[in-house]
């Protein structure tokens, strides 16, 4: 038995992942498993292909589904794509570009950085430099991420391409969606990404422990001659018919079923409507922050507002306020669990996130259990956060 009290209600969930899974995902998975050769397994998988391809914008892309997290698409790039000798360049965005370099380098890669300004996006002009530097073109591909949950900023990925276009380099474009997808436009094939990865415990609305990546002929072409050892992250062993093959095992069924439920639920909403959702709920967290910013203890981290991010705000705050007992509070006492800060900046900032199975209630709800938190710590913040945020929010669907 349980040592902690039941909790009267529910719990209002406000991570960037993971995020509140819908009633419908949670019923898909409670389905007893199935034998390996039923039908009903590969229909599951190819729907989840399918939907998947669908809310990527691509026709014809390969879709690779792990039993992993977000870690494990960024080490399936790495070894399908990075022979020896060949680098890989990864444009700074914050705590996850720099996360994913680390776990490149550890695995024997050569990694070229861009440098990151804090507050700020990826520098397209900054990429375009690097890959016109190397002249006798060991850059095997550029890893971008296109929104980092720590900064709480998203980068444009139209520019990037660009950036790479006009390097005139042959450098692949694989992208890190997994804070984006499902919350924010991203089609494949218009920015002839070739490859996006992702996983299933954010915008997908499915608990963690399911990862996809999604890729192209020419990323296959230059995974088939790479010579790195690899096995259960190979994309050529999994190229297969069977599930058992699909998965380099067994399939995680529960998760299948989950995903195939959660987007049947994108699906039925509407892509377009779910990104237009993303954009009306974080546009009233950004409105409150914007107030609660007034009294100078509290301060957007994103300094361009054009890419702070749909998925989550990130809210620096002055030197003296403690994050961490802000969102104890918050989360015991006023039931509102937020994030806190990573990598670099632990201690300074906390997050609100906002995507996902997420309405107007539930963020208006959240905020002012923000707004309690702020009041009990005795930390400044301009009133009128949660009015400017219905008052948004009143604008907006008018």
């Amino acid at each position: 038995m349980s040592s902690f009290p039941r909790i009267p209600g529910q719990r209002s969930l406000h991570s960037p992942g993971p995020t509140r899974v819908p009633d419908e995902v949670l019923h898909a998975m409670s389905r007893q498993p199935m034998d390996l050769a039923d039908p009903r397994v590969s229909h599951v998988i190819q729907a989840c292909e399918t939907g998947l391809r669908r809310l990527l914008g691509s026709a014809a892309a390969d879709v690779f589904l792990y039993a992993a997290n977000g870690h494990g698409a960024w080490e399936a790039a790495i070894v399908n794509l990075i022979a020896p000798g060949r680098a890989v360049l990864i444009p700074g965005t914050g705590h996850f570009s720099e996360t994913w370099a680390q776990q490149a380098e550890a695995l024997g890669a050569q990694v070229l950085r861009t440098p990151w300004v804090e507050g700020l996006p990826i520098d397209p002009a900054a990429v375009e430099q690097a890959l016109r530097a190397d002249t006798e073109q060991r850059i095997a591909a550029v890893f971008a991420v296109h929104t980092d949950t720590a900064s709480g900023l998203t980068s444009d990925l139209v520019a990037l391409r660009r950036a790479i276009d006009a390097a005139g380099h042959p450098a692949l474009f694989v992208v890190d969606a997994v804070a984006s997808l499902a919350a924010t436009p991203l089609a494949m094939d218009g920015l002839r990404a070739n490859v996006v990865l992702g996983a299933s415990q954010k915008g997908l609305m499915v608990p963690p422990g399911l990862a996809f990546i999604a890729v192209d002929a020419a990323a296959l072409a230059l995974a088939a001659a790479n010579p790195t050892p690899r096995f259960y992250w190979d994309w050529g062993r999994r190229r297969a018919e069977m599930s058992y093959r699909k998965f380099c095992g067994t399939p995680p069924q529960a998760l299948l079923a989950g995903l195939q439920a959660a987007l049947e639920l994108i699906a039925a909403e509407g892509v377009d409507a779910v990104h237009a959702r993303h954009r009306r709920i974080a546009g009233a967290v950004h409105s409150a922050v914007a107030r609660w910013a007034e009294a100078g203890a509290l301060q957007f981290f994103g300094r361009d507002p054009a890419a702070r991010s749909v998925s989550v705000t990130t809210v620096q705050v002055a030197p003296g306020v403690d994050p961490e007992a802000l969102r104890t509070v918050a989360r015991e006492r006023f039931q509102v669990a937020i994030a806190g800060g990573l990598g670099p900046l632990a201690g300074r900032v906390f997050r609100i996130g906002h995507l996902g199975d997420i309405n107007e209630a539930m963020i208006l709800g959240s905020l002012a259990g923000v707004e309690a938190a702020l009041t009990v710590q005795g930390v400044p913040f301009g009133s009128g956060g949660v009015t400017a945020a219905v008052n948004f929010l009143a604008r907006d669907g008018a």
